[in-house]
C-alpha cells in the first residue's frame, strides 16, 4: 500500500477569453490515482468533501480503486484552485483553502487512519503549506518506520507558498527523513532563486541525503544520489511485447539512461512466478526470452535476466558478449529451498558462455511473494552456492 497525504481539490481553469471549465486535480490525488491505475494498493489520506465537487472526487477514486483513508467524507466544501491561463497556455494559480476540505485532515485523524504496513507515504503540494494539514504531514512523516520509503514533492505554488513561515518550516521537518524528493525547473527556481537548476538540484540532494529526481521539462530525468553503485531499470514488457521492443526499445533505453553516470542495468521481468501460479496459468512459461540478443546494441552494462524458473538455456548468454549478465539462480515458483550444489550447477552451466568477470548472481523475479524466512533461506543456498564456484575457479 502508498498511502498519500495531501490536496484534492477542483481546478476552476478560466482561459484568456473568461471561458471556464474545471476539473478535478491535486498533485496528491493525481499521484494517488496514477499509483492505483499502474497496479499497486493505493490509499488516498486527504479530506474529500460531501458536496457536489466531493461526489464527483468520490466517484474518480472508486473507479480508481483508490481507497479512502479517512474512511468516510467531510462536511467542508471542496477546496478550489483557480487557474488563469494566459495566451501561451501557461496558468496562474489562486487557491480557495481556508475552512475546505483539504484543511479538514488534523494530526490526530492522519496518525488515526495511516495505514501502519504501507510500504511507502507520498506528501507533498498545499499539505505542506495549508494548516492543520501541514502539521499532519510532518507527524506522519515523524511517525514512519525505517521500512517505509518517505516520498516527498514540494510542486511548489509561488501564490501561496511565498514568504509562507508554515511552507518553510514543514518543509525543513520532512526533507531530513525523505528517501525520495522529486522536483521540477519551476520549483528549484523557486527554491533556489538565481540558481542554475542542475547546480541547485546537487544542492538539495546534498542538504538532505535523499534521492532527488529532477524532472527537466521534456528533456531526460536528472537522478541525484549519493552513493548509488548501480542504477537499474525495471522493464515489464519486453518479454511480453516483442515486435514493440524491436522497433522502438533501444532507443527509448538509451534516452532513459542518457547521462547517468556509473553502472548502469536492466531487469527484464519474465513474470511473477508465484502470480502466474495462483492464477491458475495453464502450461508451462516460455524457456526463451523473445527480445534478449538485441540488447547488446544498447549502452547498458548488466541485463539481469530470469534463468531458473523458465529453465532458460544459457547459450543466450553467448549473444550478450559486451555485457555483464545478472543471472537467476534462484527458482521462486517452488516452495523447495535449493540446496548450494543445486545453485553451484547452474552457475557452472553460464560459465559455459560467459566469463566469471561478467557474471553476477541474483535471485530469480518475485522474492516479495515468499515469507522472510523461507527468503532468508533460499538466498543463503545462493550465497553458499556461488562459494562453491568461486573456490573451484581459484
Amino acid at each position: 500500500m502508498i498511502t498519500v497525504l495531501g490536496e484534492a481539490l477542483v481546478d476552476i481553469i478560466v482561459d484568456p477569453r473568461g471561458e471556464v471549465t474545471s476539473v478535478v486535480g491535486g498533485a496528491p490525488l493525481n499521484t494517488a490515482r496514477t499509483v492505483a491505475r499502474l497496479g499497486q494498493p493505493a490509499c488516498f489520506l486527504g479530506g474529500v468533501s460531501t458536496d457536489a465537487f466531493g461526489r464527483r472526487i468520490r466517484a474518480l477514486l472508486d473507479a480508481d480503486g483508490v481507497v479512502l483513508g479517512l474512511g468516510a467524507q467531510v462536511p467542508e466544501p471542496t477546496t478550489l484552485a483557480i487557474a488563469q491561463l494566459d495566451e501561451g497556455g501557461a496558468a496562474t494559480y489562486r487557491f480557495l483553502m481556508e475552512g475546505t476540505s483539504s484543511a479538514a485532515v488534523t494530526p490526530e485523524l492522519a496518525l488515526a487512519h495511516a495505514d501502519p504496513a504501507a510500504s511507502a507515504l507520498h506528501v507533498g503540494t498545499l499539505g505542506l503549506v495549508l494548516e492543520p494539514v501541514a502539521d499532519a504531514v510532518v507527524a506522519l512523516v515523524a511517525a514512519a518506520s525505517d521500512d517505509q520509503l518517505v516520498m516527498v514533492d514540494p510542486n511548489c505554488r509561488p501564490s501561496v507558498m511565498t514568504g509562507s513561515a508554515v511552507f518553510a518550516d514543514t518543509l525543513a521537518a520532512v526533507l531530513p527523513r525523505a528517501d525520495l524528493v522529486k522536483v521540477s525547473g519551476d520549483d528549484l527556481a523557486f527554491l533556489f532563486p538565481g540558481q542554475e537548476p542542475l547546480a541547485a538540484a546537487t544542492e538539495l540532494q546534498e542538504s538532505s541525503g535523499s534521492v532527488v529526481l529532477f524532472t527537466d521539462g521534456a528533456d531526460a530525468v536528472h537522478v541525484l544520489a549519493a552513493g548509488v553503485d548501480v542504477v537499474q531499470l525495471d522493464e515489464p514488457y519486453l518479454q511480453a511485447r516483442a515486435a514493440e521492443a524491436n522497433a522502438y526499445a533501444i532507443e527509448a533505453i538509451n534516452r532513459a539512461l542518457d547521462g547517468v553516470g556509473g553502472t548502469t542495468a536492466l531487469h527484464i521481468c519474465f513474470g511473477y512466478a508465484m502470480v502466474h501460479h495462483s492464477a491458475g496459468a495453464t502450461g508451462p512459461k516460455p524457456k526463451a526470452y523473445d527480445f534478449l540478443a538485441e540488447l547488446e546494441a544498447s549502452a547498458i552494462d548488466v541485463i539481469s535476466i530470469e534463468a531458473a524458473q523458465p529453465g532458460l538455456d544459457p547459450a543466450i548468454l553467448a549473444e550478450l558478449p559486451t555485457k555483464t549478465s545478472m543471472y537467476g539462480v534462484l527458482d521462486l515458483s517452488i516452495p523447495e529451498v535449493e540446496t548450494p550444489e543445486v545453485v553451484a550447477g547452474r552457475i557452472r552451466e553460464a560459465l559455459r558462455y560467459v566469463d566469471a568477470e561478467r557474471l553476477w548472481i541474483a535471485p530469480d523475479c518475485g522474492m516479495k511473494y515468499h515469507s522472510r524466512e523461507h527468503s532468508q533461506a533460499k538466498l543463503k543456498a545462493m550465497v553458499d552456492g556461488a562459494a562453491l564456484v568461486r573456490a573451484e575457479l581459484k
